[in-house]
């Protein structure tokens, strides 16, 4: 099984060099109303504008100023990713901290009001 999770931003292009700068990726696909990133074999993140989501759903998005979704990834040198996610405008949750589940984890939460976790195994 291969997942797909995708994230419904305000501004593609803004998200998307946002994300890259992040993660250290480059998008493997680039295209209008649609942006992706392989996360690993089985994992990709997308990047859809709201209103394409909206298009294509044909169902309004809530507004919402609170957290929308959460995205929590388990990866080497958590610190890293949340400090390049700082770097590049995200707006700091939680430092990076050993939590009582068994993981080392910073909050932060991008533009678009998405939670993301870098979280690293202890």
């Amino acid at each position: 099984m291969k997942a797909h999770f995708v994230l419904y931003v305000a501004d593609q292009r803004k998200a998307a060099e946002f994300y890259s700068a992040v993660l250290d990726l480059q998008p493997t696909l680039d295209v209008p109303g649609m942006t992706e990133f392989v996360l690993s074999e089985d994992a990709v993140l997308g990047l859809m504008p709201i209103e394409g989501a909206e298009r294509l759903l044909r169902l309004a998005m809530p507004e919402t100023s609170g957290p929308r979704t959460e995205l929590y990834l388990v990866v080497e040198s958590a610190g890293a990713y949340h400090s390049r996610a700082v770097a590049s405008g995200a707006r700091e949750l939680s430092p990076f901290a050993v939590r009582d589940w068994g993981h080392a984890v910073a909050y932060s939460i991008d533009a678009d009001g998405n939670v993301l976790a870098f979280a690293e195994i202890i």
